[in-house]
């Protein structure tokens, strides 16, 4: 009997700060960013509020894209899957994890020029995938994610998109 399996995350919510784009030894882009998400409840007639930071991660062209589009305070979309990732910490000695989100869908809620707050946000959007058809990508390989092994990155010590 096959057994079912589902990793899906999709997160409205505004980016803490512009998004940082590197570059891996092969020229993989890499953008490495935070959305903040907000709740509220009410306890015996008391507004209750909390943020939760999501760290977000997207490769190559969708990752140029978020660079090019996304700045701090940004409303966005994004569609992808939960990824935990662990490391050594030769400082401390220790075992480091991470968990983040791998964007695989990316759409702007914040209208050009304008604010992030408001529905009005939702009527005028840009979208981006990374599941684009080969003949409209302009790339001229064709990207599988499942060849990437995060293990062998090191993402702290890739060079930025500034060094470049």
């Amino acid at each position: 009997m096959a057994t079912r399996n589902l990793n899906k995350v999709m997160l409205i919510g505004n980016l803490t700060r512009d998004p940082e784009v590197r570059y891996t030894p092969q020229n993989t882009a890499v953008a490495s960013f935070v959305i903040a998400t907000n709740r509220e409840w009410k306890v015996e007639g008391e507004v209750k509020q909390v943020a939760d930071f999501h760290n977000v991660v997207a490769w190559n062209k969708l990752a140029e894209i978020c660079g090019q589009l996304l700045t701090k305070g940004t409303k966005v979309y994004v569609e992808g899957r939960l990824q935990t990732r662990s490391w050594d910490d030769t400082a401390t000695g220790t075992k480091k994890y991470k968990t983040e989100v791998v964007v695989e869908d990316m759409i702007v809620l914040t209208p050009k020029g304008g604010s992030s707050e408001g529905d009005s946000a939702f009527d005028s959007h840009e979208s981006h995938s990374t599941s684009e058809t080969p003949a409209a990508s302009n790339s001229t390989e064709e990207i599988n994610f499942d060849d990437i092994n995060l293990d062998d990155l090191d993402l702290d010590t890739m060079s930025s998109s500034n060094d470049k």
